[in-house]
C-alpha cells in the first residue's frame, strides 16, 4: 500500500516536524513529538488510501511543492520548491517556535483500470470526479479530528493538538492541499469541516 518513496517522505517530514515542535529541548520531547507526528501523518494517509481503494482508485503521496507563483503560465520557478519540507523550518524560525506549519503532503489520484467496467458498464468514464477526490481528502481530515478527541479523552493533550493543527493547516484552500481539493469538490463539505476544525482549534489553544 505504501511505496518506498512515500515511506521515506513520511519519515523525513516526521523528523522535520518533530525538530521544529520540540526545538531539541530534550531527547524525550523530541522522541514523543516524532512518535506522535508519525501517528498523525500515517493515520491521515492510511485513511485516504482506504477511501481511495473503496472508490476503485489509488493515491500516491508526495511532499507538497510549489512551482507556479502567479496566474500567467510563465510565472513559475525553474524547479519545484519543496514547500512541505521547508515551510515548517521557515515558519518556526520567523515565529520563534510559536507556530508549527503542518501542511506537508499532497496526493495524486488515478482510477484503477477496472473502475469503469465495474461501476458503469460498457458506456463508461473512468475519470475521478472532483467529488471523489474531495471525499478522499476529507477522510484524512476527519480521522485527525477523531484522533484529536481520542487523544484529549485519553489524557494526551499534545497529541490532540498535533492532530488539530495538522487538520487545520491541511484545510487551507490553496495550491494542491487537501482543503482546496475539498472546496472544489463540495463547498458545503469544506464549510462543514472548516467550522468543526475552527472549533477544535479554539479548544487546542485552551490546551496550551
Amino acid at each position: 500500500m505504501f511505496k518506498a518513496t512515500e515511506i521515506s517522505s513520511i519519515f523525513l517530514i516526521g523528523l522535520i516536524l518533530a525538530l521544529t515542535i520540540s526545538l531539541l529541548t530534550s531527547l524525550d520531547s523530541f522522541l514523543y513529538a516524532l512518535l506522535a507526528i508519525l501517528i498523525v501523518i500515517l493515520a491521515n494517509i492510511f485513511l485516504k488510501k482506504i477511501t481511495a481503494y473503496y472508490l476503485e482508485s489509488e493515491i500516491e503521496m508526495k511532499i507538497w511543492g510549489i512551482k507556479r507563483y502567479g496566474k500567467k503560465a510563465h510565472w513559475h520557478l525553474r524547479k519545484e520548491f519543496p514547500a512541505g519540507a521547508f515551510f515548517p523550518i521557515i515558519i518556526t524560525a520567523l515565529t520563534m517556535g510559536y507556530v508549527y506549519w503542518m501542511a506537508n503532503f499532497i496526493f495524486e489520484v488515478k482510477p484503477k483500470v477496472y473502475r469503469a467496467a465495474k461501476r458503469w458498464g460498457l458506456y463508461a468514464f473512468s475519470e475521478m470526479t472532483e467529488w471523489h477526490i474531495a471525499l478522499i481528502a476529507a477522510s484524512g481530515i476527519a480521522i485527525n479530528l477523531v484522533l484529536a478527541v481520542v487523544g484529549y479523552l485519553a489524557g494526551f493533550p499534545d497529541f490532540a493538538r498535533f492532530n488539530i493543527y495538522y487538520a487545520a493547516f491541511n484545510m487551507l484552500p490553496f495550491s494542491d492541499l487537501d482543503g482546496n481539493k475539498i472546496l472544489f469538490g463540495s463547498i458545503i463539505m469544506w464549510s462543514f469541516l472548516a467550522i468543526i476544525t475552527l472549533i477544535a482549534l479554539g479548544y487546542a489553544f485552551l490546551l496550551i
